[in-house]
């Protein structure tokens, strides 16, 4: 009897417990179907408003929605196949984002703040030569553009967490030349509105990845304070893998630099901060790389101002406090680097092949010590090519000491050198140079000392084909260099000085080096041919008459 009771009493609590819960979810029911069923009809609108409040924040660009879901539950929605094009050049868009998810970061808000965590899923960006001279010439400052805005707009909380995941960008120059893409992007920065912390010097952290072109790889570690006056501030760890160089091609060639082959690795460090701004290179290899900077008439003015603006940079931030520029290693591998000459009467290349070089320690700072430099390689492919140097930062100007020397160079391979500047060129020799700089103060000072051993001028078989006045004219430039051989030794030598200032913010400190040398290379290369070069263009012109 005591058991059939209490089973009764057991049913009609549990018959209770669920007239209790029913009372309660179906309300609740109830009210999930009519706001999921709102929701479903004021997505359009939603849409509708949204797109034109982001449009109304943008500043030279337009922004396309095609679908909003709004999800009442977690207070969140996405955005859906959003392209943003620049109004001056509208086709290709530049941004086309597949997904984008806004909600309540309900971590900052169990710390009593109410801010908004951004998704962005497989954005693409694509920015031709056209927008990107758009973009740059626009005088509004970025964070006047809209950016931050047109996010509030679509979602209407300040960011703190923002997160991009399988990105790509891609940059398409003018002309015959691969686009610079970077895929697989992927982006964390949290703690934007600095939530966790006051008083963290940067309270952010930011995490990048992707692959550079084709086999490269691209990643930076950091942290950063985002609401920094004037400018957000940031410090991080950057790593380089494999970077094909000659995708750079659009840019090096407007500086007069070929880039052919070669791949770059590198890891360092940069703070961009209030007071202090570094850019420390740690350590980095080049291998492989062909490039030849290409010298012409026509854009000698360009280069004189490129110089004079890069040594006015370099003298400016030159011991200067809070800017730290060093390279703590740098390594390049199996590589030839040049110069072309298009400018000279006869067009000439001088370069090094298998140039292996070191660059250690070299800083904007005085007190940071002397840098140092090596390289080795084969001058014109044949001869051995080595130089030493030092250089140390100075408040008056750069100082450097460099020891160059180059032994056992066919000579023949420099006769297009010879053609420019002696109208002559050679049939056999060898050819030797040395040469000791020292820059302090603004004044270099040093000498230059080319040799020839076995010099062969004129050779009957190289002739043939020649007018008879040029003949004339070489045959008396090789009997000049037989005067001044040295007998025991059957070579020509000589040596000439060099010194001038280079203190001059407006001139390049590579420009004055390489022309006072040149200057006193063509001074000592023909010692004879300047004492008889009167004679020898007296004979030219009564031959050629």
């Amino acid at each position: 009897m005591t058991g059939w009771k209490s089973g009764t009493v057991w049913q009609a609590g549990l018959r209770g417990v669920r007239r209790h819960w029913l009372a309660i979810t179906a309300p609740l029911a109830i009210v999930l179907v009519v706001a999921y069923g709102v929701a479903f009809v004021i997505d359009e609108p939603l849409r509708r408003y949204t797109e034109a409040k982001v449009n109304r924040t943008l500043k030279g660009y337009t922004a396309r929605i095609t679908s909003l879901d709004f999800h009442p539950l977690g207070l969140s929605l996405d955005l859906e196949d959003v392209k943003i094009t620049q109004d001056a050049h509208p086709d290709p868009a530049v941004l086309h984002i597949e997904r984008l998810s806004a909600s309540v970061h309900w971590r900052a808000l169990l710390r009593g703040r109410l801010v908004a965590d951004i998704e962005i899923e497989k954005p693409t960006v694509h920015v031709d030569l056209q927008q990107a001279r758009k973009e740059i010439d626009d005088p509004a400052p970025v964070k006047e553009r809209g950016w931050q805005e047109a996010l509030e707009a679509v979602y209407p909380l300040k960011v703190n967490h923002f997160e991009v995941r399988g990105g790509d960008v891609t940059y398409v120059d003018q002309g015959p030349f691969k686009p610079l893409r970077l895929r697989n992007l992927d982006l964390v920065a949290t703690n934007i509105r600095n939530v966790r912390s006051r008083d963290r010097v940067y309270p952010s952290e930011i995490r990048l990845s992707a692959v550079v072109f084709e086999s490269g790889r691209v990643a930076v570690d950091g942290k950063a304070d985002f609401m920094a006056e004037p400018h957000p501030t940031l410090r991080g760890d950057v790593n380089l893998a494999n970077i094909e160089l000659d995708y750079f091609k659009p840019i090096t060639n407007r500086f007069n630099l070929w880039v052919d082959k070669g791949v770059l690795s590198a890891s360092g460090a940069a703070e961009y901060g209030r007071e202090v701004k570094t850019v420390e290179l740690k350590h980095a290899t080049v291998e492989g790389i062909h490039v030849d900077y290409v010298h012409t008439a026509r854009t000698d003015a360009a280069e004189r101002q490129r110089a004079g603006q890069a040594a006015a940079a370099a003298k400016e931030v030159s011991n200067k406090p809070g800017v730290l520029i060093s390279i703590g290693e740098l390594h390049i591998i199996k590589s030839t680097v040049g110069f072309v000459n298009k400018a000279a009467p006869t067009p000439y290349r001088v370069f090094l092949t298998d140039t292996d070089g070191m660059l250690k320690n070299l800083t904007n700072h005085e007190m940071e010590g002397a840098a140092v430099a090596k390289l080795k390689g084969k001058f014109m492919g044949s001869g051995v090519a080595t130089a030493e140097a030092t250089f140390e930062a100075e408040n008056s100007g750069p100082a450097f000491d460099i020891a160059v020397r180059v032994e056992e160079v066919s000579v023949p391979t420099m006769n297009d050198l010879f053609r420019a500047y002696g109208r002559f060129d050679a049939a056999d020799g060898r050819f030797f140079f040395y040469s000791e700089l020292a820059a302090k103060g603004g004044v270099i000072t040093g000498y230059v000392k080319p040799l020839f051993k076995d010099m062969k001028i004129y050779a009957s078989e190289q002739e043939k084909g020649k007018p008879f006045a040029r003949k004339v004219y070489e045959r008396l430039v090789g009997g000049v260099a037989k005067l001044l051989e040295n007998r025991s030794r059957e070579e020509v030598a000589t040596k000439s000085d060099v010194s001038g200032r280079i203190d001059s913010p407006q001139v390049s400190v590579v420009d004055v080096v390489v022309r006072l040398v040149q200057n006193a290379f063509f001074k000592a290369i023909l010692p004879g041919f300047d004492l008889e070069s009167g004679r020898a263009e007296r004979v030219r012109r009564t031959v050629s008459r």
